[in-house]
């Protein structure tokens, strides 16, 4: 078994704690309790320059520890401060080191958007994000059948949240269009083998339309990586471990906005 089918084997066992009357109560009072929800989307889309989706990324399954000594909502108000569009939050908990409750705790203080990252395969764990008062969610092509990336979609939506569409070939940058993905990512890096093909966002961009919002994901290192793909049309892009593993992320941030 690889290493990505025993992440999906414990997240589907861990999903099941959701399927309780309990936890059903609780997510439709959070719900009901939440925020108004910030549009993702929209946030990249009127970044002027870069969007940069700075992530909080405590751990990895190829790199071990990257930044345990950070605290989550300390580190989202230092991205917050300088410049970043959105905030991407880990969440799993076994192999990247995250959880749940960083989001509940960032957003009193967070006024840009939070896409919860995780492992998103059955329709409970989309309550839960919702619950969580995050405003948008990863959905990774690679691990969803096309009925179910279409239906995950549709109930993202009808919770008023938005979702980034992760692909990495041809056949799922058309699978993600095909279900009507608005926000697409496109990651440099083989879920399977943690491979890097620098070109893969350059090859898949000029498939979506103008009005699909395009993120680069993984091995963005420096501004020049970035001007790189902004000239293929893509807008965001979204940066974890350079981020986190520098001595100021702060400054590391701004250098990418070129500031």
């Amino acid at each position: 078994m690889n290493f990505l089918a025993k992440i999906v084997e414990h997240k589907l066992k861990e999903s099941e704690a959701l399927f309780t009357p309990e936890a059903t109560a609780r997510f439709k009072a959070a719900i009901a309790a939440r925020p108004p929800v910030l549009s993702f989307k929209a946030a990249l889309d009127a970044a002027n320059g870069p969007a940069i989706i700075a992530e909080i990324k405590r751990a990895s399954p190829s790199k071990g520890e990257l930044a345990m000594h950070w605290d989550p909502v300390e580190l989202a108000q230092i991205f917050q401060e300088h410049g970043a569009a959105a905030l991407s939050v880990l969440t799993e908990v076994k192999y990247f080191k995250g959880a749940p409750e960083f989001i509940p705790r960032m957003r009193p203080v967070i006024k840009i958007p939070i896409l919860r990252k995780d492992f998103i395969l059955e329709p409970v764990q989309v309550y839960e994000t919702a619950a969580l008062a995050a405003d948008a969610l990863l959905l990774i092509v690679h691990l969803l059948e096309a009925s179910k990336l279409r239906a995950l979609l549709m109930l993202t939506r009808s919770l008023n949240l938005e979702a980034l569409v992760e692909v990495h070939t041809k056949e799922e940058m058309e699978m993600a269009l095909n279900a009507g993905a608005k926000v697409i990512g496109i990651n440099s890096r083989d879920l399977t083998t943690f491979q890097m093909y620098p070109d893969r966002a350059l090859e898949l961009a000029p498939m979506a339309p103008k009005e699909v919002t395009l993120v680069a994901a993984s091995g963005l290192k420096t501004r020049a990586d970035l001007e790189r793909l902004e000239a293929a049309g893509i807008k965001g892009f979204l940066v974890g471990e350079t981020l986190v593993t520098s001595g100021d992320p702060g400054l590391k941030l701004r250098e990418f906005l070129g500031g």
